[in-house]
């Protein structure tokens, strides 16, 4: 008589809340305990995801033959890309590891890992953004259509460079918000659909809604600057406006906004309610 050999597929139950939190800290002790080479790597990867997703968006956003309201949400969903490739090909994104205070929290890494996990990660994202920035730029992706894609990355990111700094601050608060909130819901996932789907909505409605992504913004604002150094501008818009003292006007908002967003309303709310008690 032939035994029955049964297999058992792998379960496609997404993880409870709790488990999250616990997959979350657990994510934090892997993330310091990289290598410095491997975690550089993996944050150009990301950086460049990123600008990715945002030169996908200047495609569409600028189009004056759209309506507003379908503009933001179709530049929304198509930003998405960038948020896709982390969260499935893999890559180290700045305000995504705004929630491994968690595991400090828990101290089971030191707060000071935590510091240098976030300098490495950040500068790695924005050298893989800068990347595509001079890729773009040679490609002439700005002379599309009649140059409108190119007036549009300066106008874009003037707006950002000039915005009032609790604003941006504010702005920068929000986004960080949803993008862990798309992150954590993605780490419930177990599929690729499944993951696809969890960032698609909060990342469309913080692209749609105008908030402050501070990776997003190391494409912007120097794509806008190097244009808007050979004279690409909309009307209204002084080329020598734009430049990167504004670039780093607004990344001293949106930094500590998305650490707030990140750090403080998703990965420590999220500690607190079901990891504290446990420490």
């Amino acid at each position: 008589m032939q035994e029955e050999i049964v297999v058992k597929a792998p379960t496609t139950e997404a993880l409870t809340p709790a488990q999250i939190t616990q997959k979350a800290e657990d994510l934090g002790v892997t993330k310091t305990e990289m290598s410095f080479g491997r975690s550089f790597a993996l944050s150009i990867m990301a950086g460049a995801f990123i600008a990715m997703g945002a030169m996908f968006f200047s495609l569409v956003v600028g189009d004056p033959a759209l309506p507003f309201a379908i503009q933001r949400v179709l530049g929304g969903f198509l930003f998405c890309l960038g948020l896709i490739l982390v969260v499935v090909a893999g890559a180290e994104l700045f305000t995504g590891n705004t929630m491994i205070v968690m595991t400090a929290a828990s101290k089971r890494i030191k707060w000071s890992a935590v510091w240098k996990n976030w300098i490495v990660v950040f500068f790695g994202n924005f050298l893989g953004a800068l990347v595509i920035v001079g890729l773009v730029f040679l490609s002439d992706m700005s002379a599309m259509n009649g140059g409108q894609v190119g007036q549009t990355m300066v106008s874009v990111a003037a707006g950002k460079m000039h915005a009032d700094w609790l604003v941006l601050f504010a702005k920068g608060i929000m986004c960080n918000f949803l993008v862990c909130l798309g992150v954590w819901m993605a780490y419930a996932s177990k599929t690729v659909a499944d993951k696809i789907l969890a960032v698609v909505f909060p990342i469309t409605t913080f692209v749609a809604c105008g908030f402050e992504h501070c990776v997003a913004n190391m494409f912007f604002l120097p794509m806008g600057a190097l244009l808007a150094s050979c004279g690409i501008a909309p009307a209204g818009i002084d080329p020598a406006s734009v430049n990167m003292l504004g670039a780093l006007y607004n990344w001293s908002a949106t930094v500590p906004g998305n650490i707030v967003g990140g750090a403080l309303m998703v990965g420590m709310m999220y500690w607190f309610i079901y990891r504290k008690k446990k420490n």
